[in-house]
């Protein structure tokens, strides 16, 4: 295979990389050749998951913790770094979402979800920018949602700490382009995951969905794990500080 299109010799991070499109993301990552630590909260499904990647000859590993909670990061970054000593692929996936009104938020559902959605990545990021920089070659790729881009019934919150993802990923992109480390992020449309399931499961909320959405249907797993896997190969190598949106042509559609 071309050089340009495979990742033989890379090491890849992904967090919540056990379900949905995180799972999508580790599959294609390691069917590109790359080695891939694998970050989740639930550690019984994270230990199926690595038993059954190892048994088909990948190498792989992870760990249980929550990136949202203070410390966590310093502890993984640690791992990593003793592990590997470098990190070619940071892929910031793990996400959560509470849909409410604005006025009916809590405090405490605010802070989560900053915590989870925003703070997670960027503290992640900024951690691991030694080990991309010593990389030469690093990729850093968010995932994010359209709710970042326009308005989406997915809540106030959410939607502003997927806005905040796109502005980083500018602000990291030109600050950090000298060190060999590009930032993108794929902006996804409703994708049937454990997350979107109990909007999707809605037959009146679906029909609401896919009248906004010119292709008529939503995002396969698969289909948002190969934009991110297409921006960390080096066929990707001049691409950086871009927000890409994978969504059926949805943000392109007007009134």
């Amino acid at each position: 295979m071309n050089s340009f299109w495979q990742l033989s010799g890379y090491r890849a991070l992904v967090t919540g990389g056990t379900k949905g499109i995180g799972e999508a993301i580790v599959n294609q990552l390691l069917e590109f050749g790359a080695e891939v630590f694998i970050v989740a909260r639930d550690n019984d499904l994270l230990q199926q998951k690595l038993t059954k990647y190892r048994q088909s000859g990948f190498v792989v590993d992870g760990l249980a913790i929550d990136v949202s909670k203070i410390g966590a990061v310093a502890e993984l970054i640690e791992i990593v770094k003793n592990r590997w000593g470098k990190l070619d692929i940071l892929i910031n996936n793990a996400g959560t979402n509470i849909r409410k009104p604005t006025i009916d938020y809590t405090t405490e559902e605010f802070d989560q979800l900053l915590n989870t959605n925003l703070r997670a990545g960027y503290e992640l990021s900024k951690a691991a920018y030694p080990l991309l920089k010593a990389s030469g070659k690093g990729s850093i790729v968010f995932v994010s949602s359209v709710s970042g881009l326009t308005h989406t019934s997915s809540g106030s919150i959410y939607g502003m700490t997927k806005a905040a993802l796109h502005q980083l990923t500018r602000n990291l992109a030109v600050e950090w382009a000298p060190d060999g480390i590009r930032v993108n992020t794929i902006a996804p449309w409703y994708v049937l995951t454990p997350l979107a399931e109990p909007v999707l499961t809605n037959p009146e909320k679906l029909e609401g969905i896919l009248k906004r959405t010119p292709m008529g249907r939503t995002g396969k797993p698969e289909e948002i794990a190969a934009a991110v896997s297409f921006l960390c190969l080096p066929a990707a190598g001049y691409i950086t500080g871009q927000t890409i949106a994978v969504d059926g042509g949805m943000t392109s559609w007007g009134m």
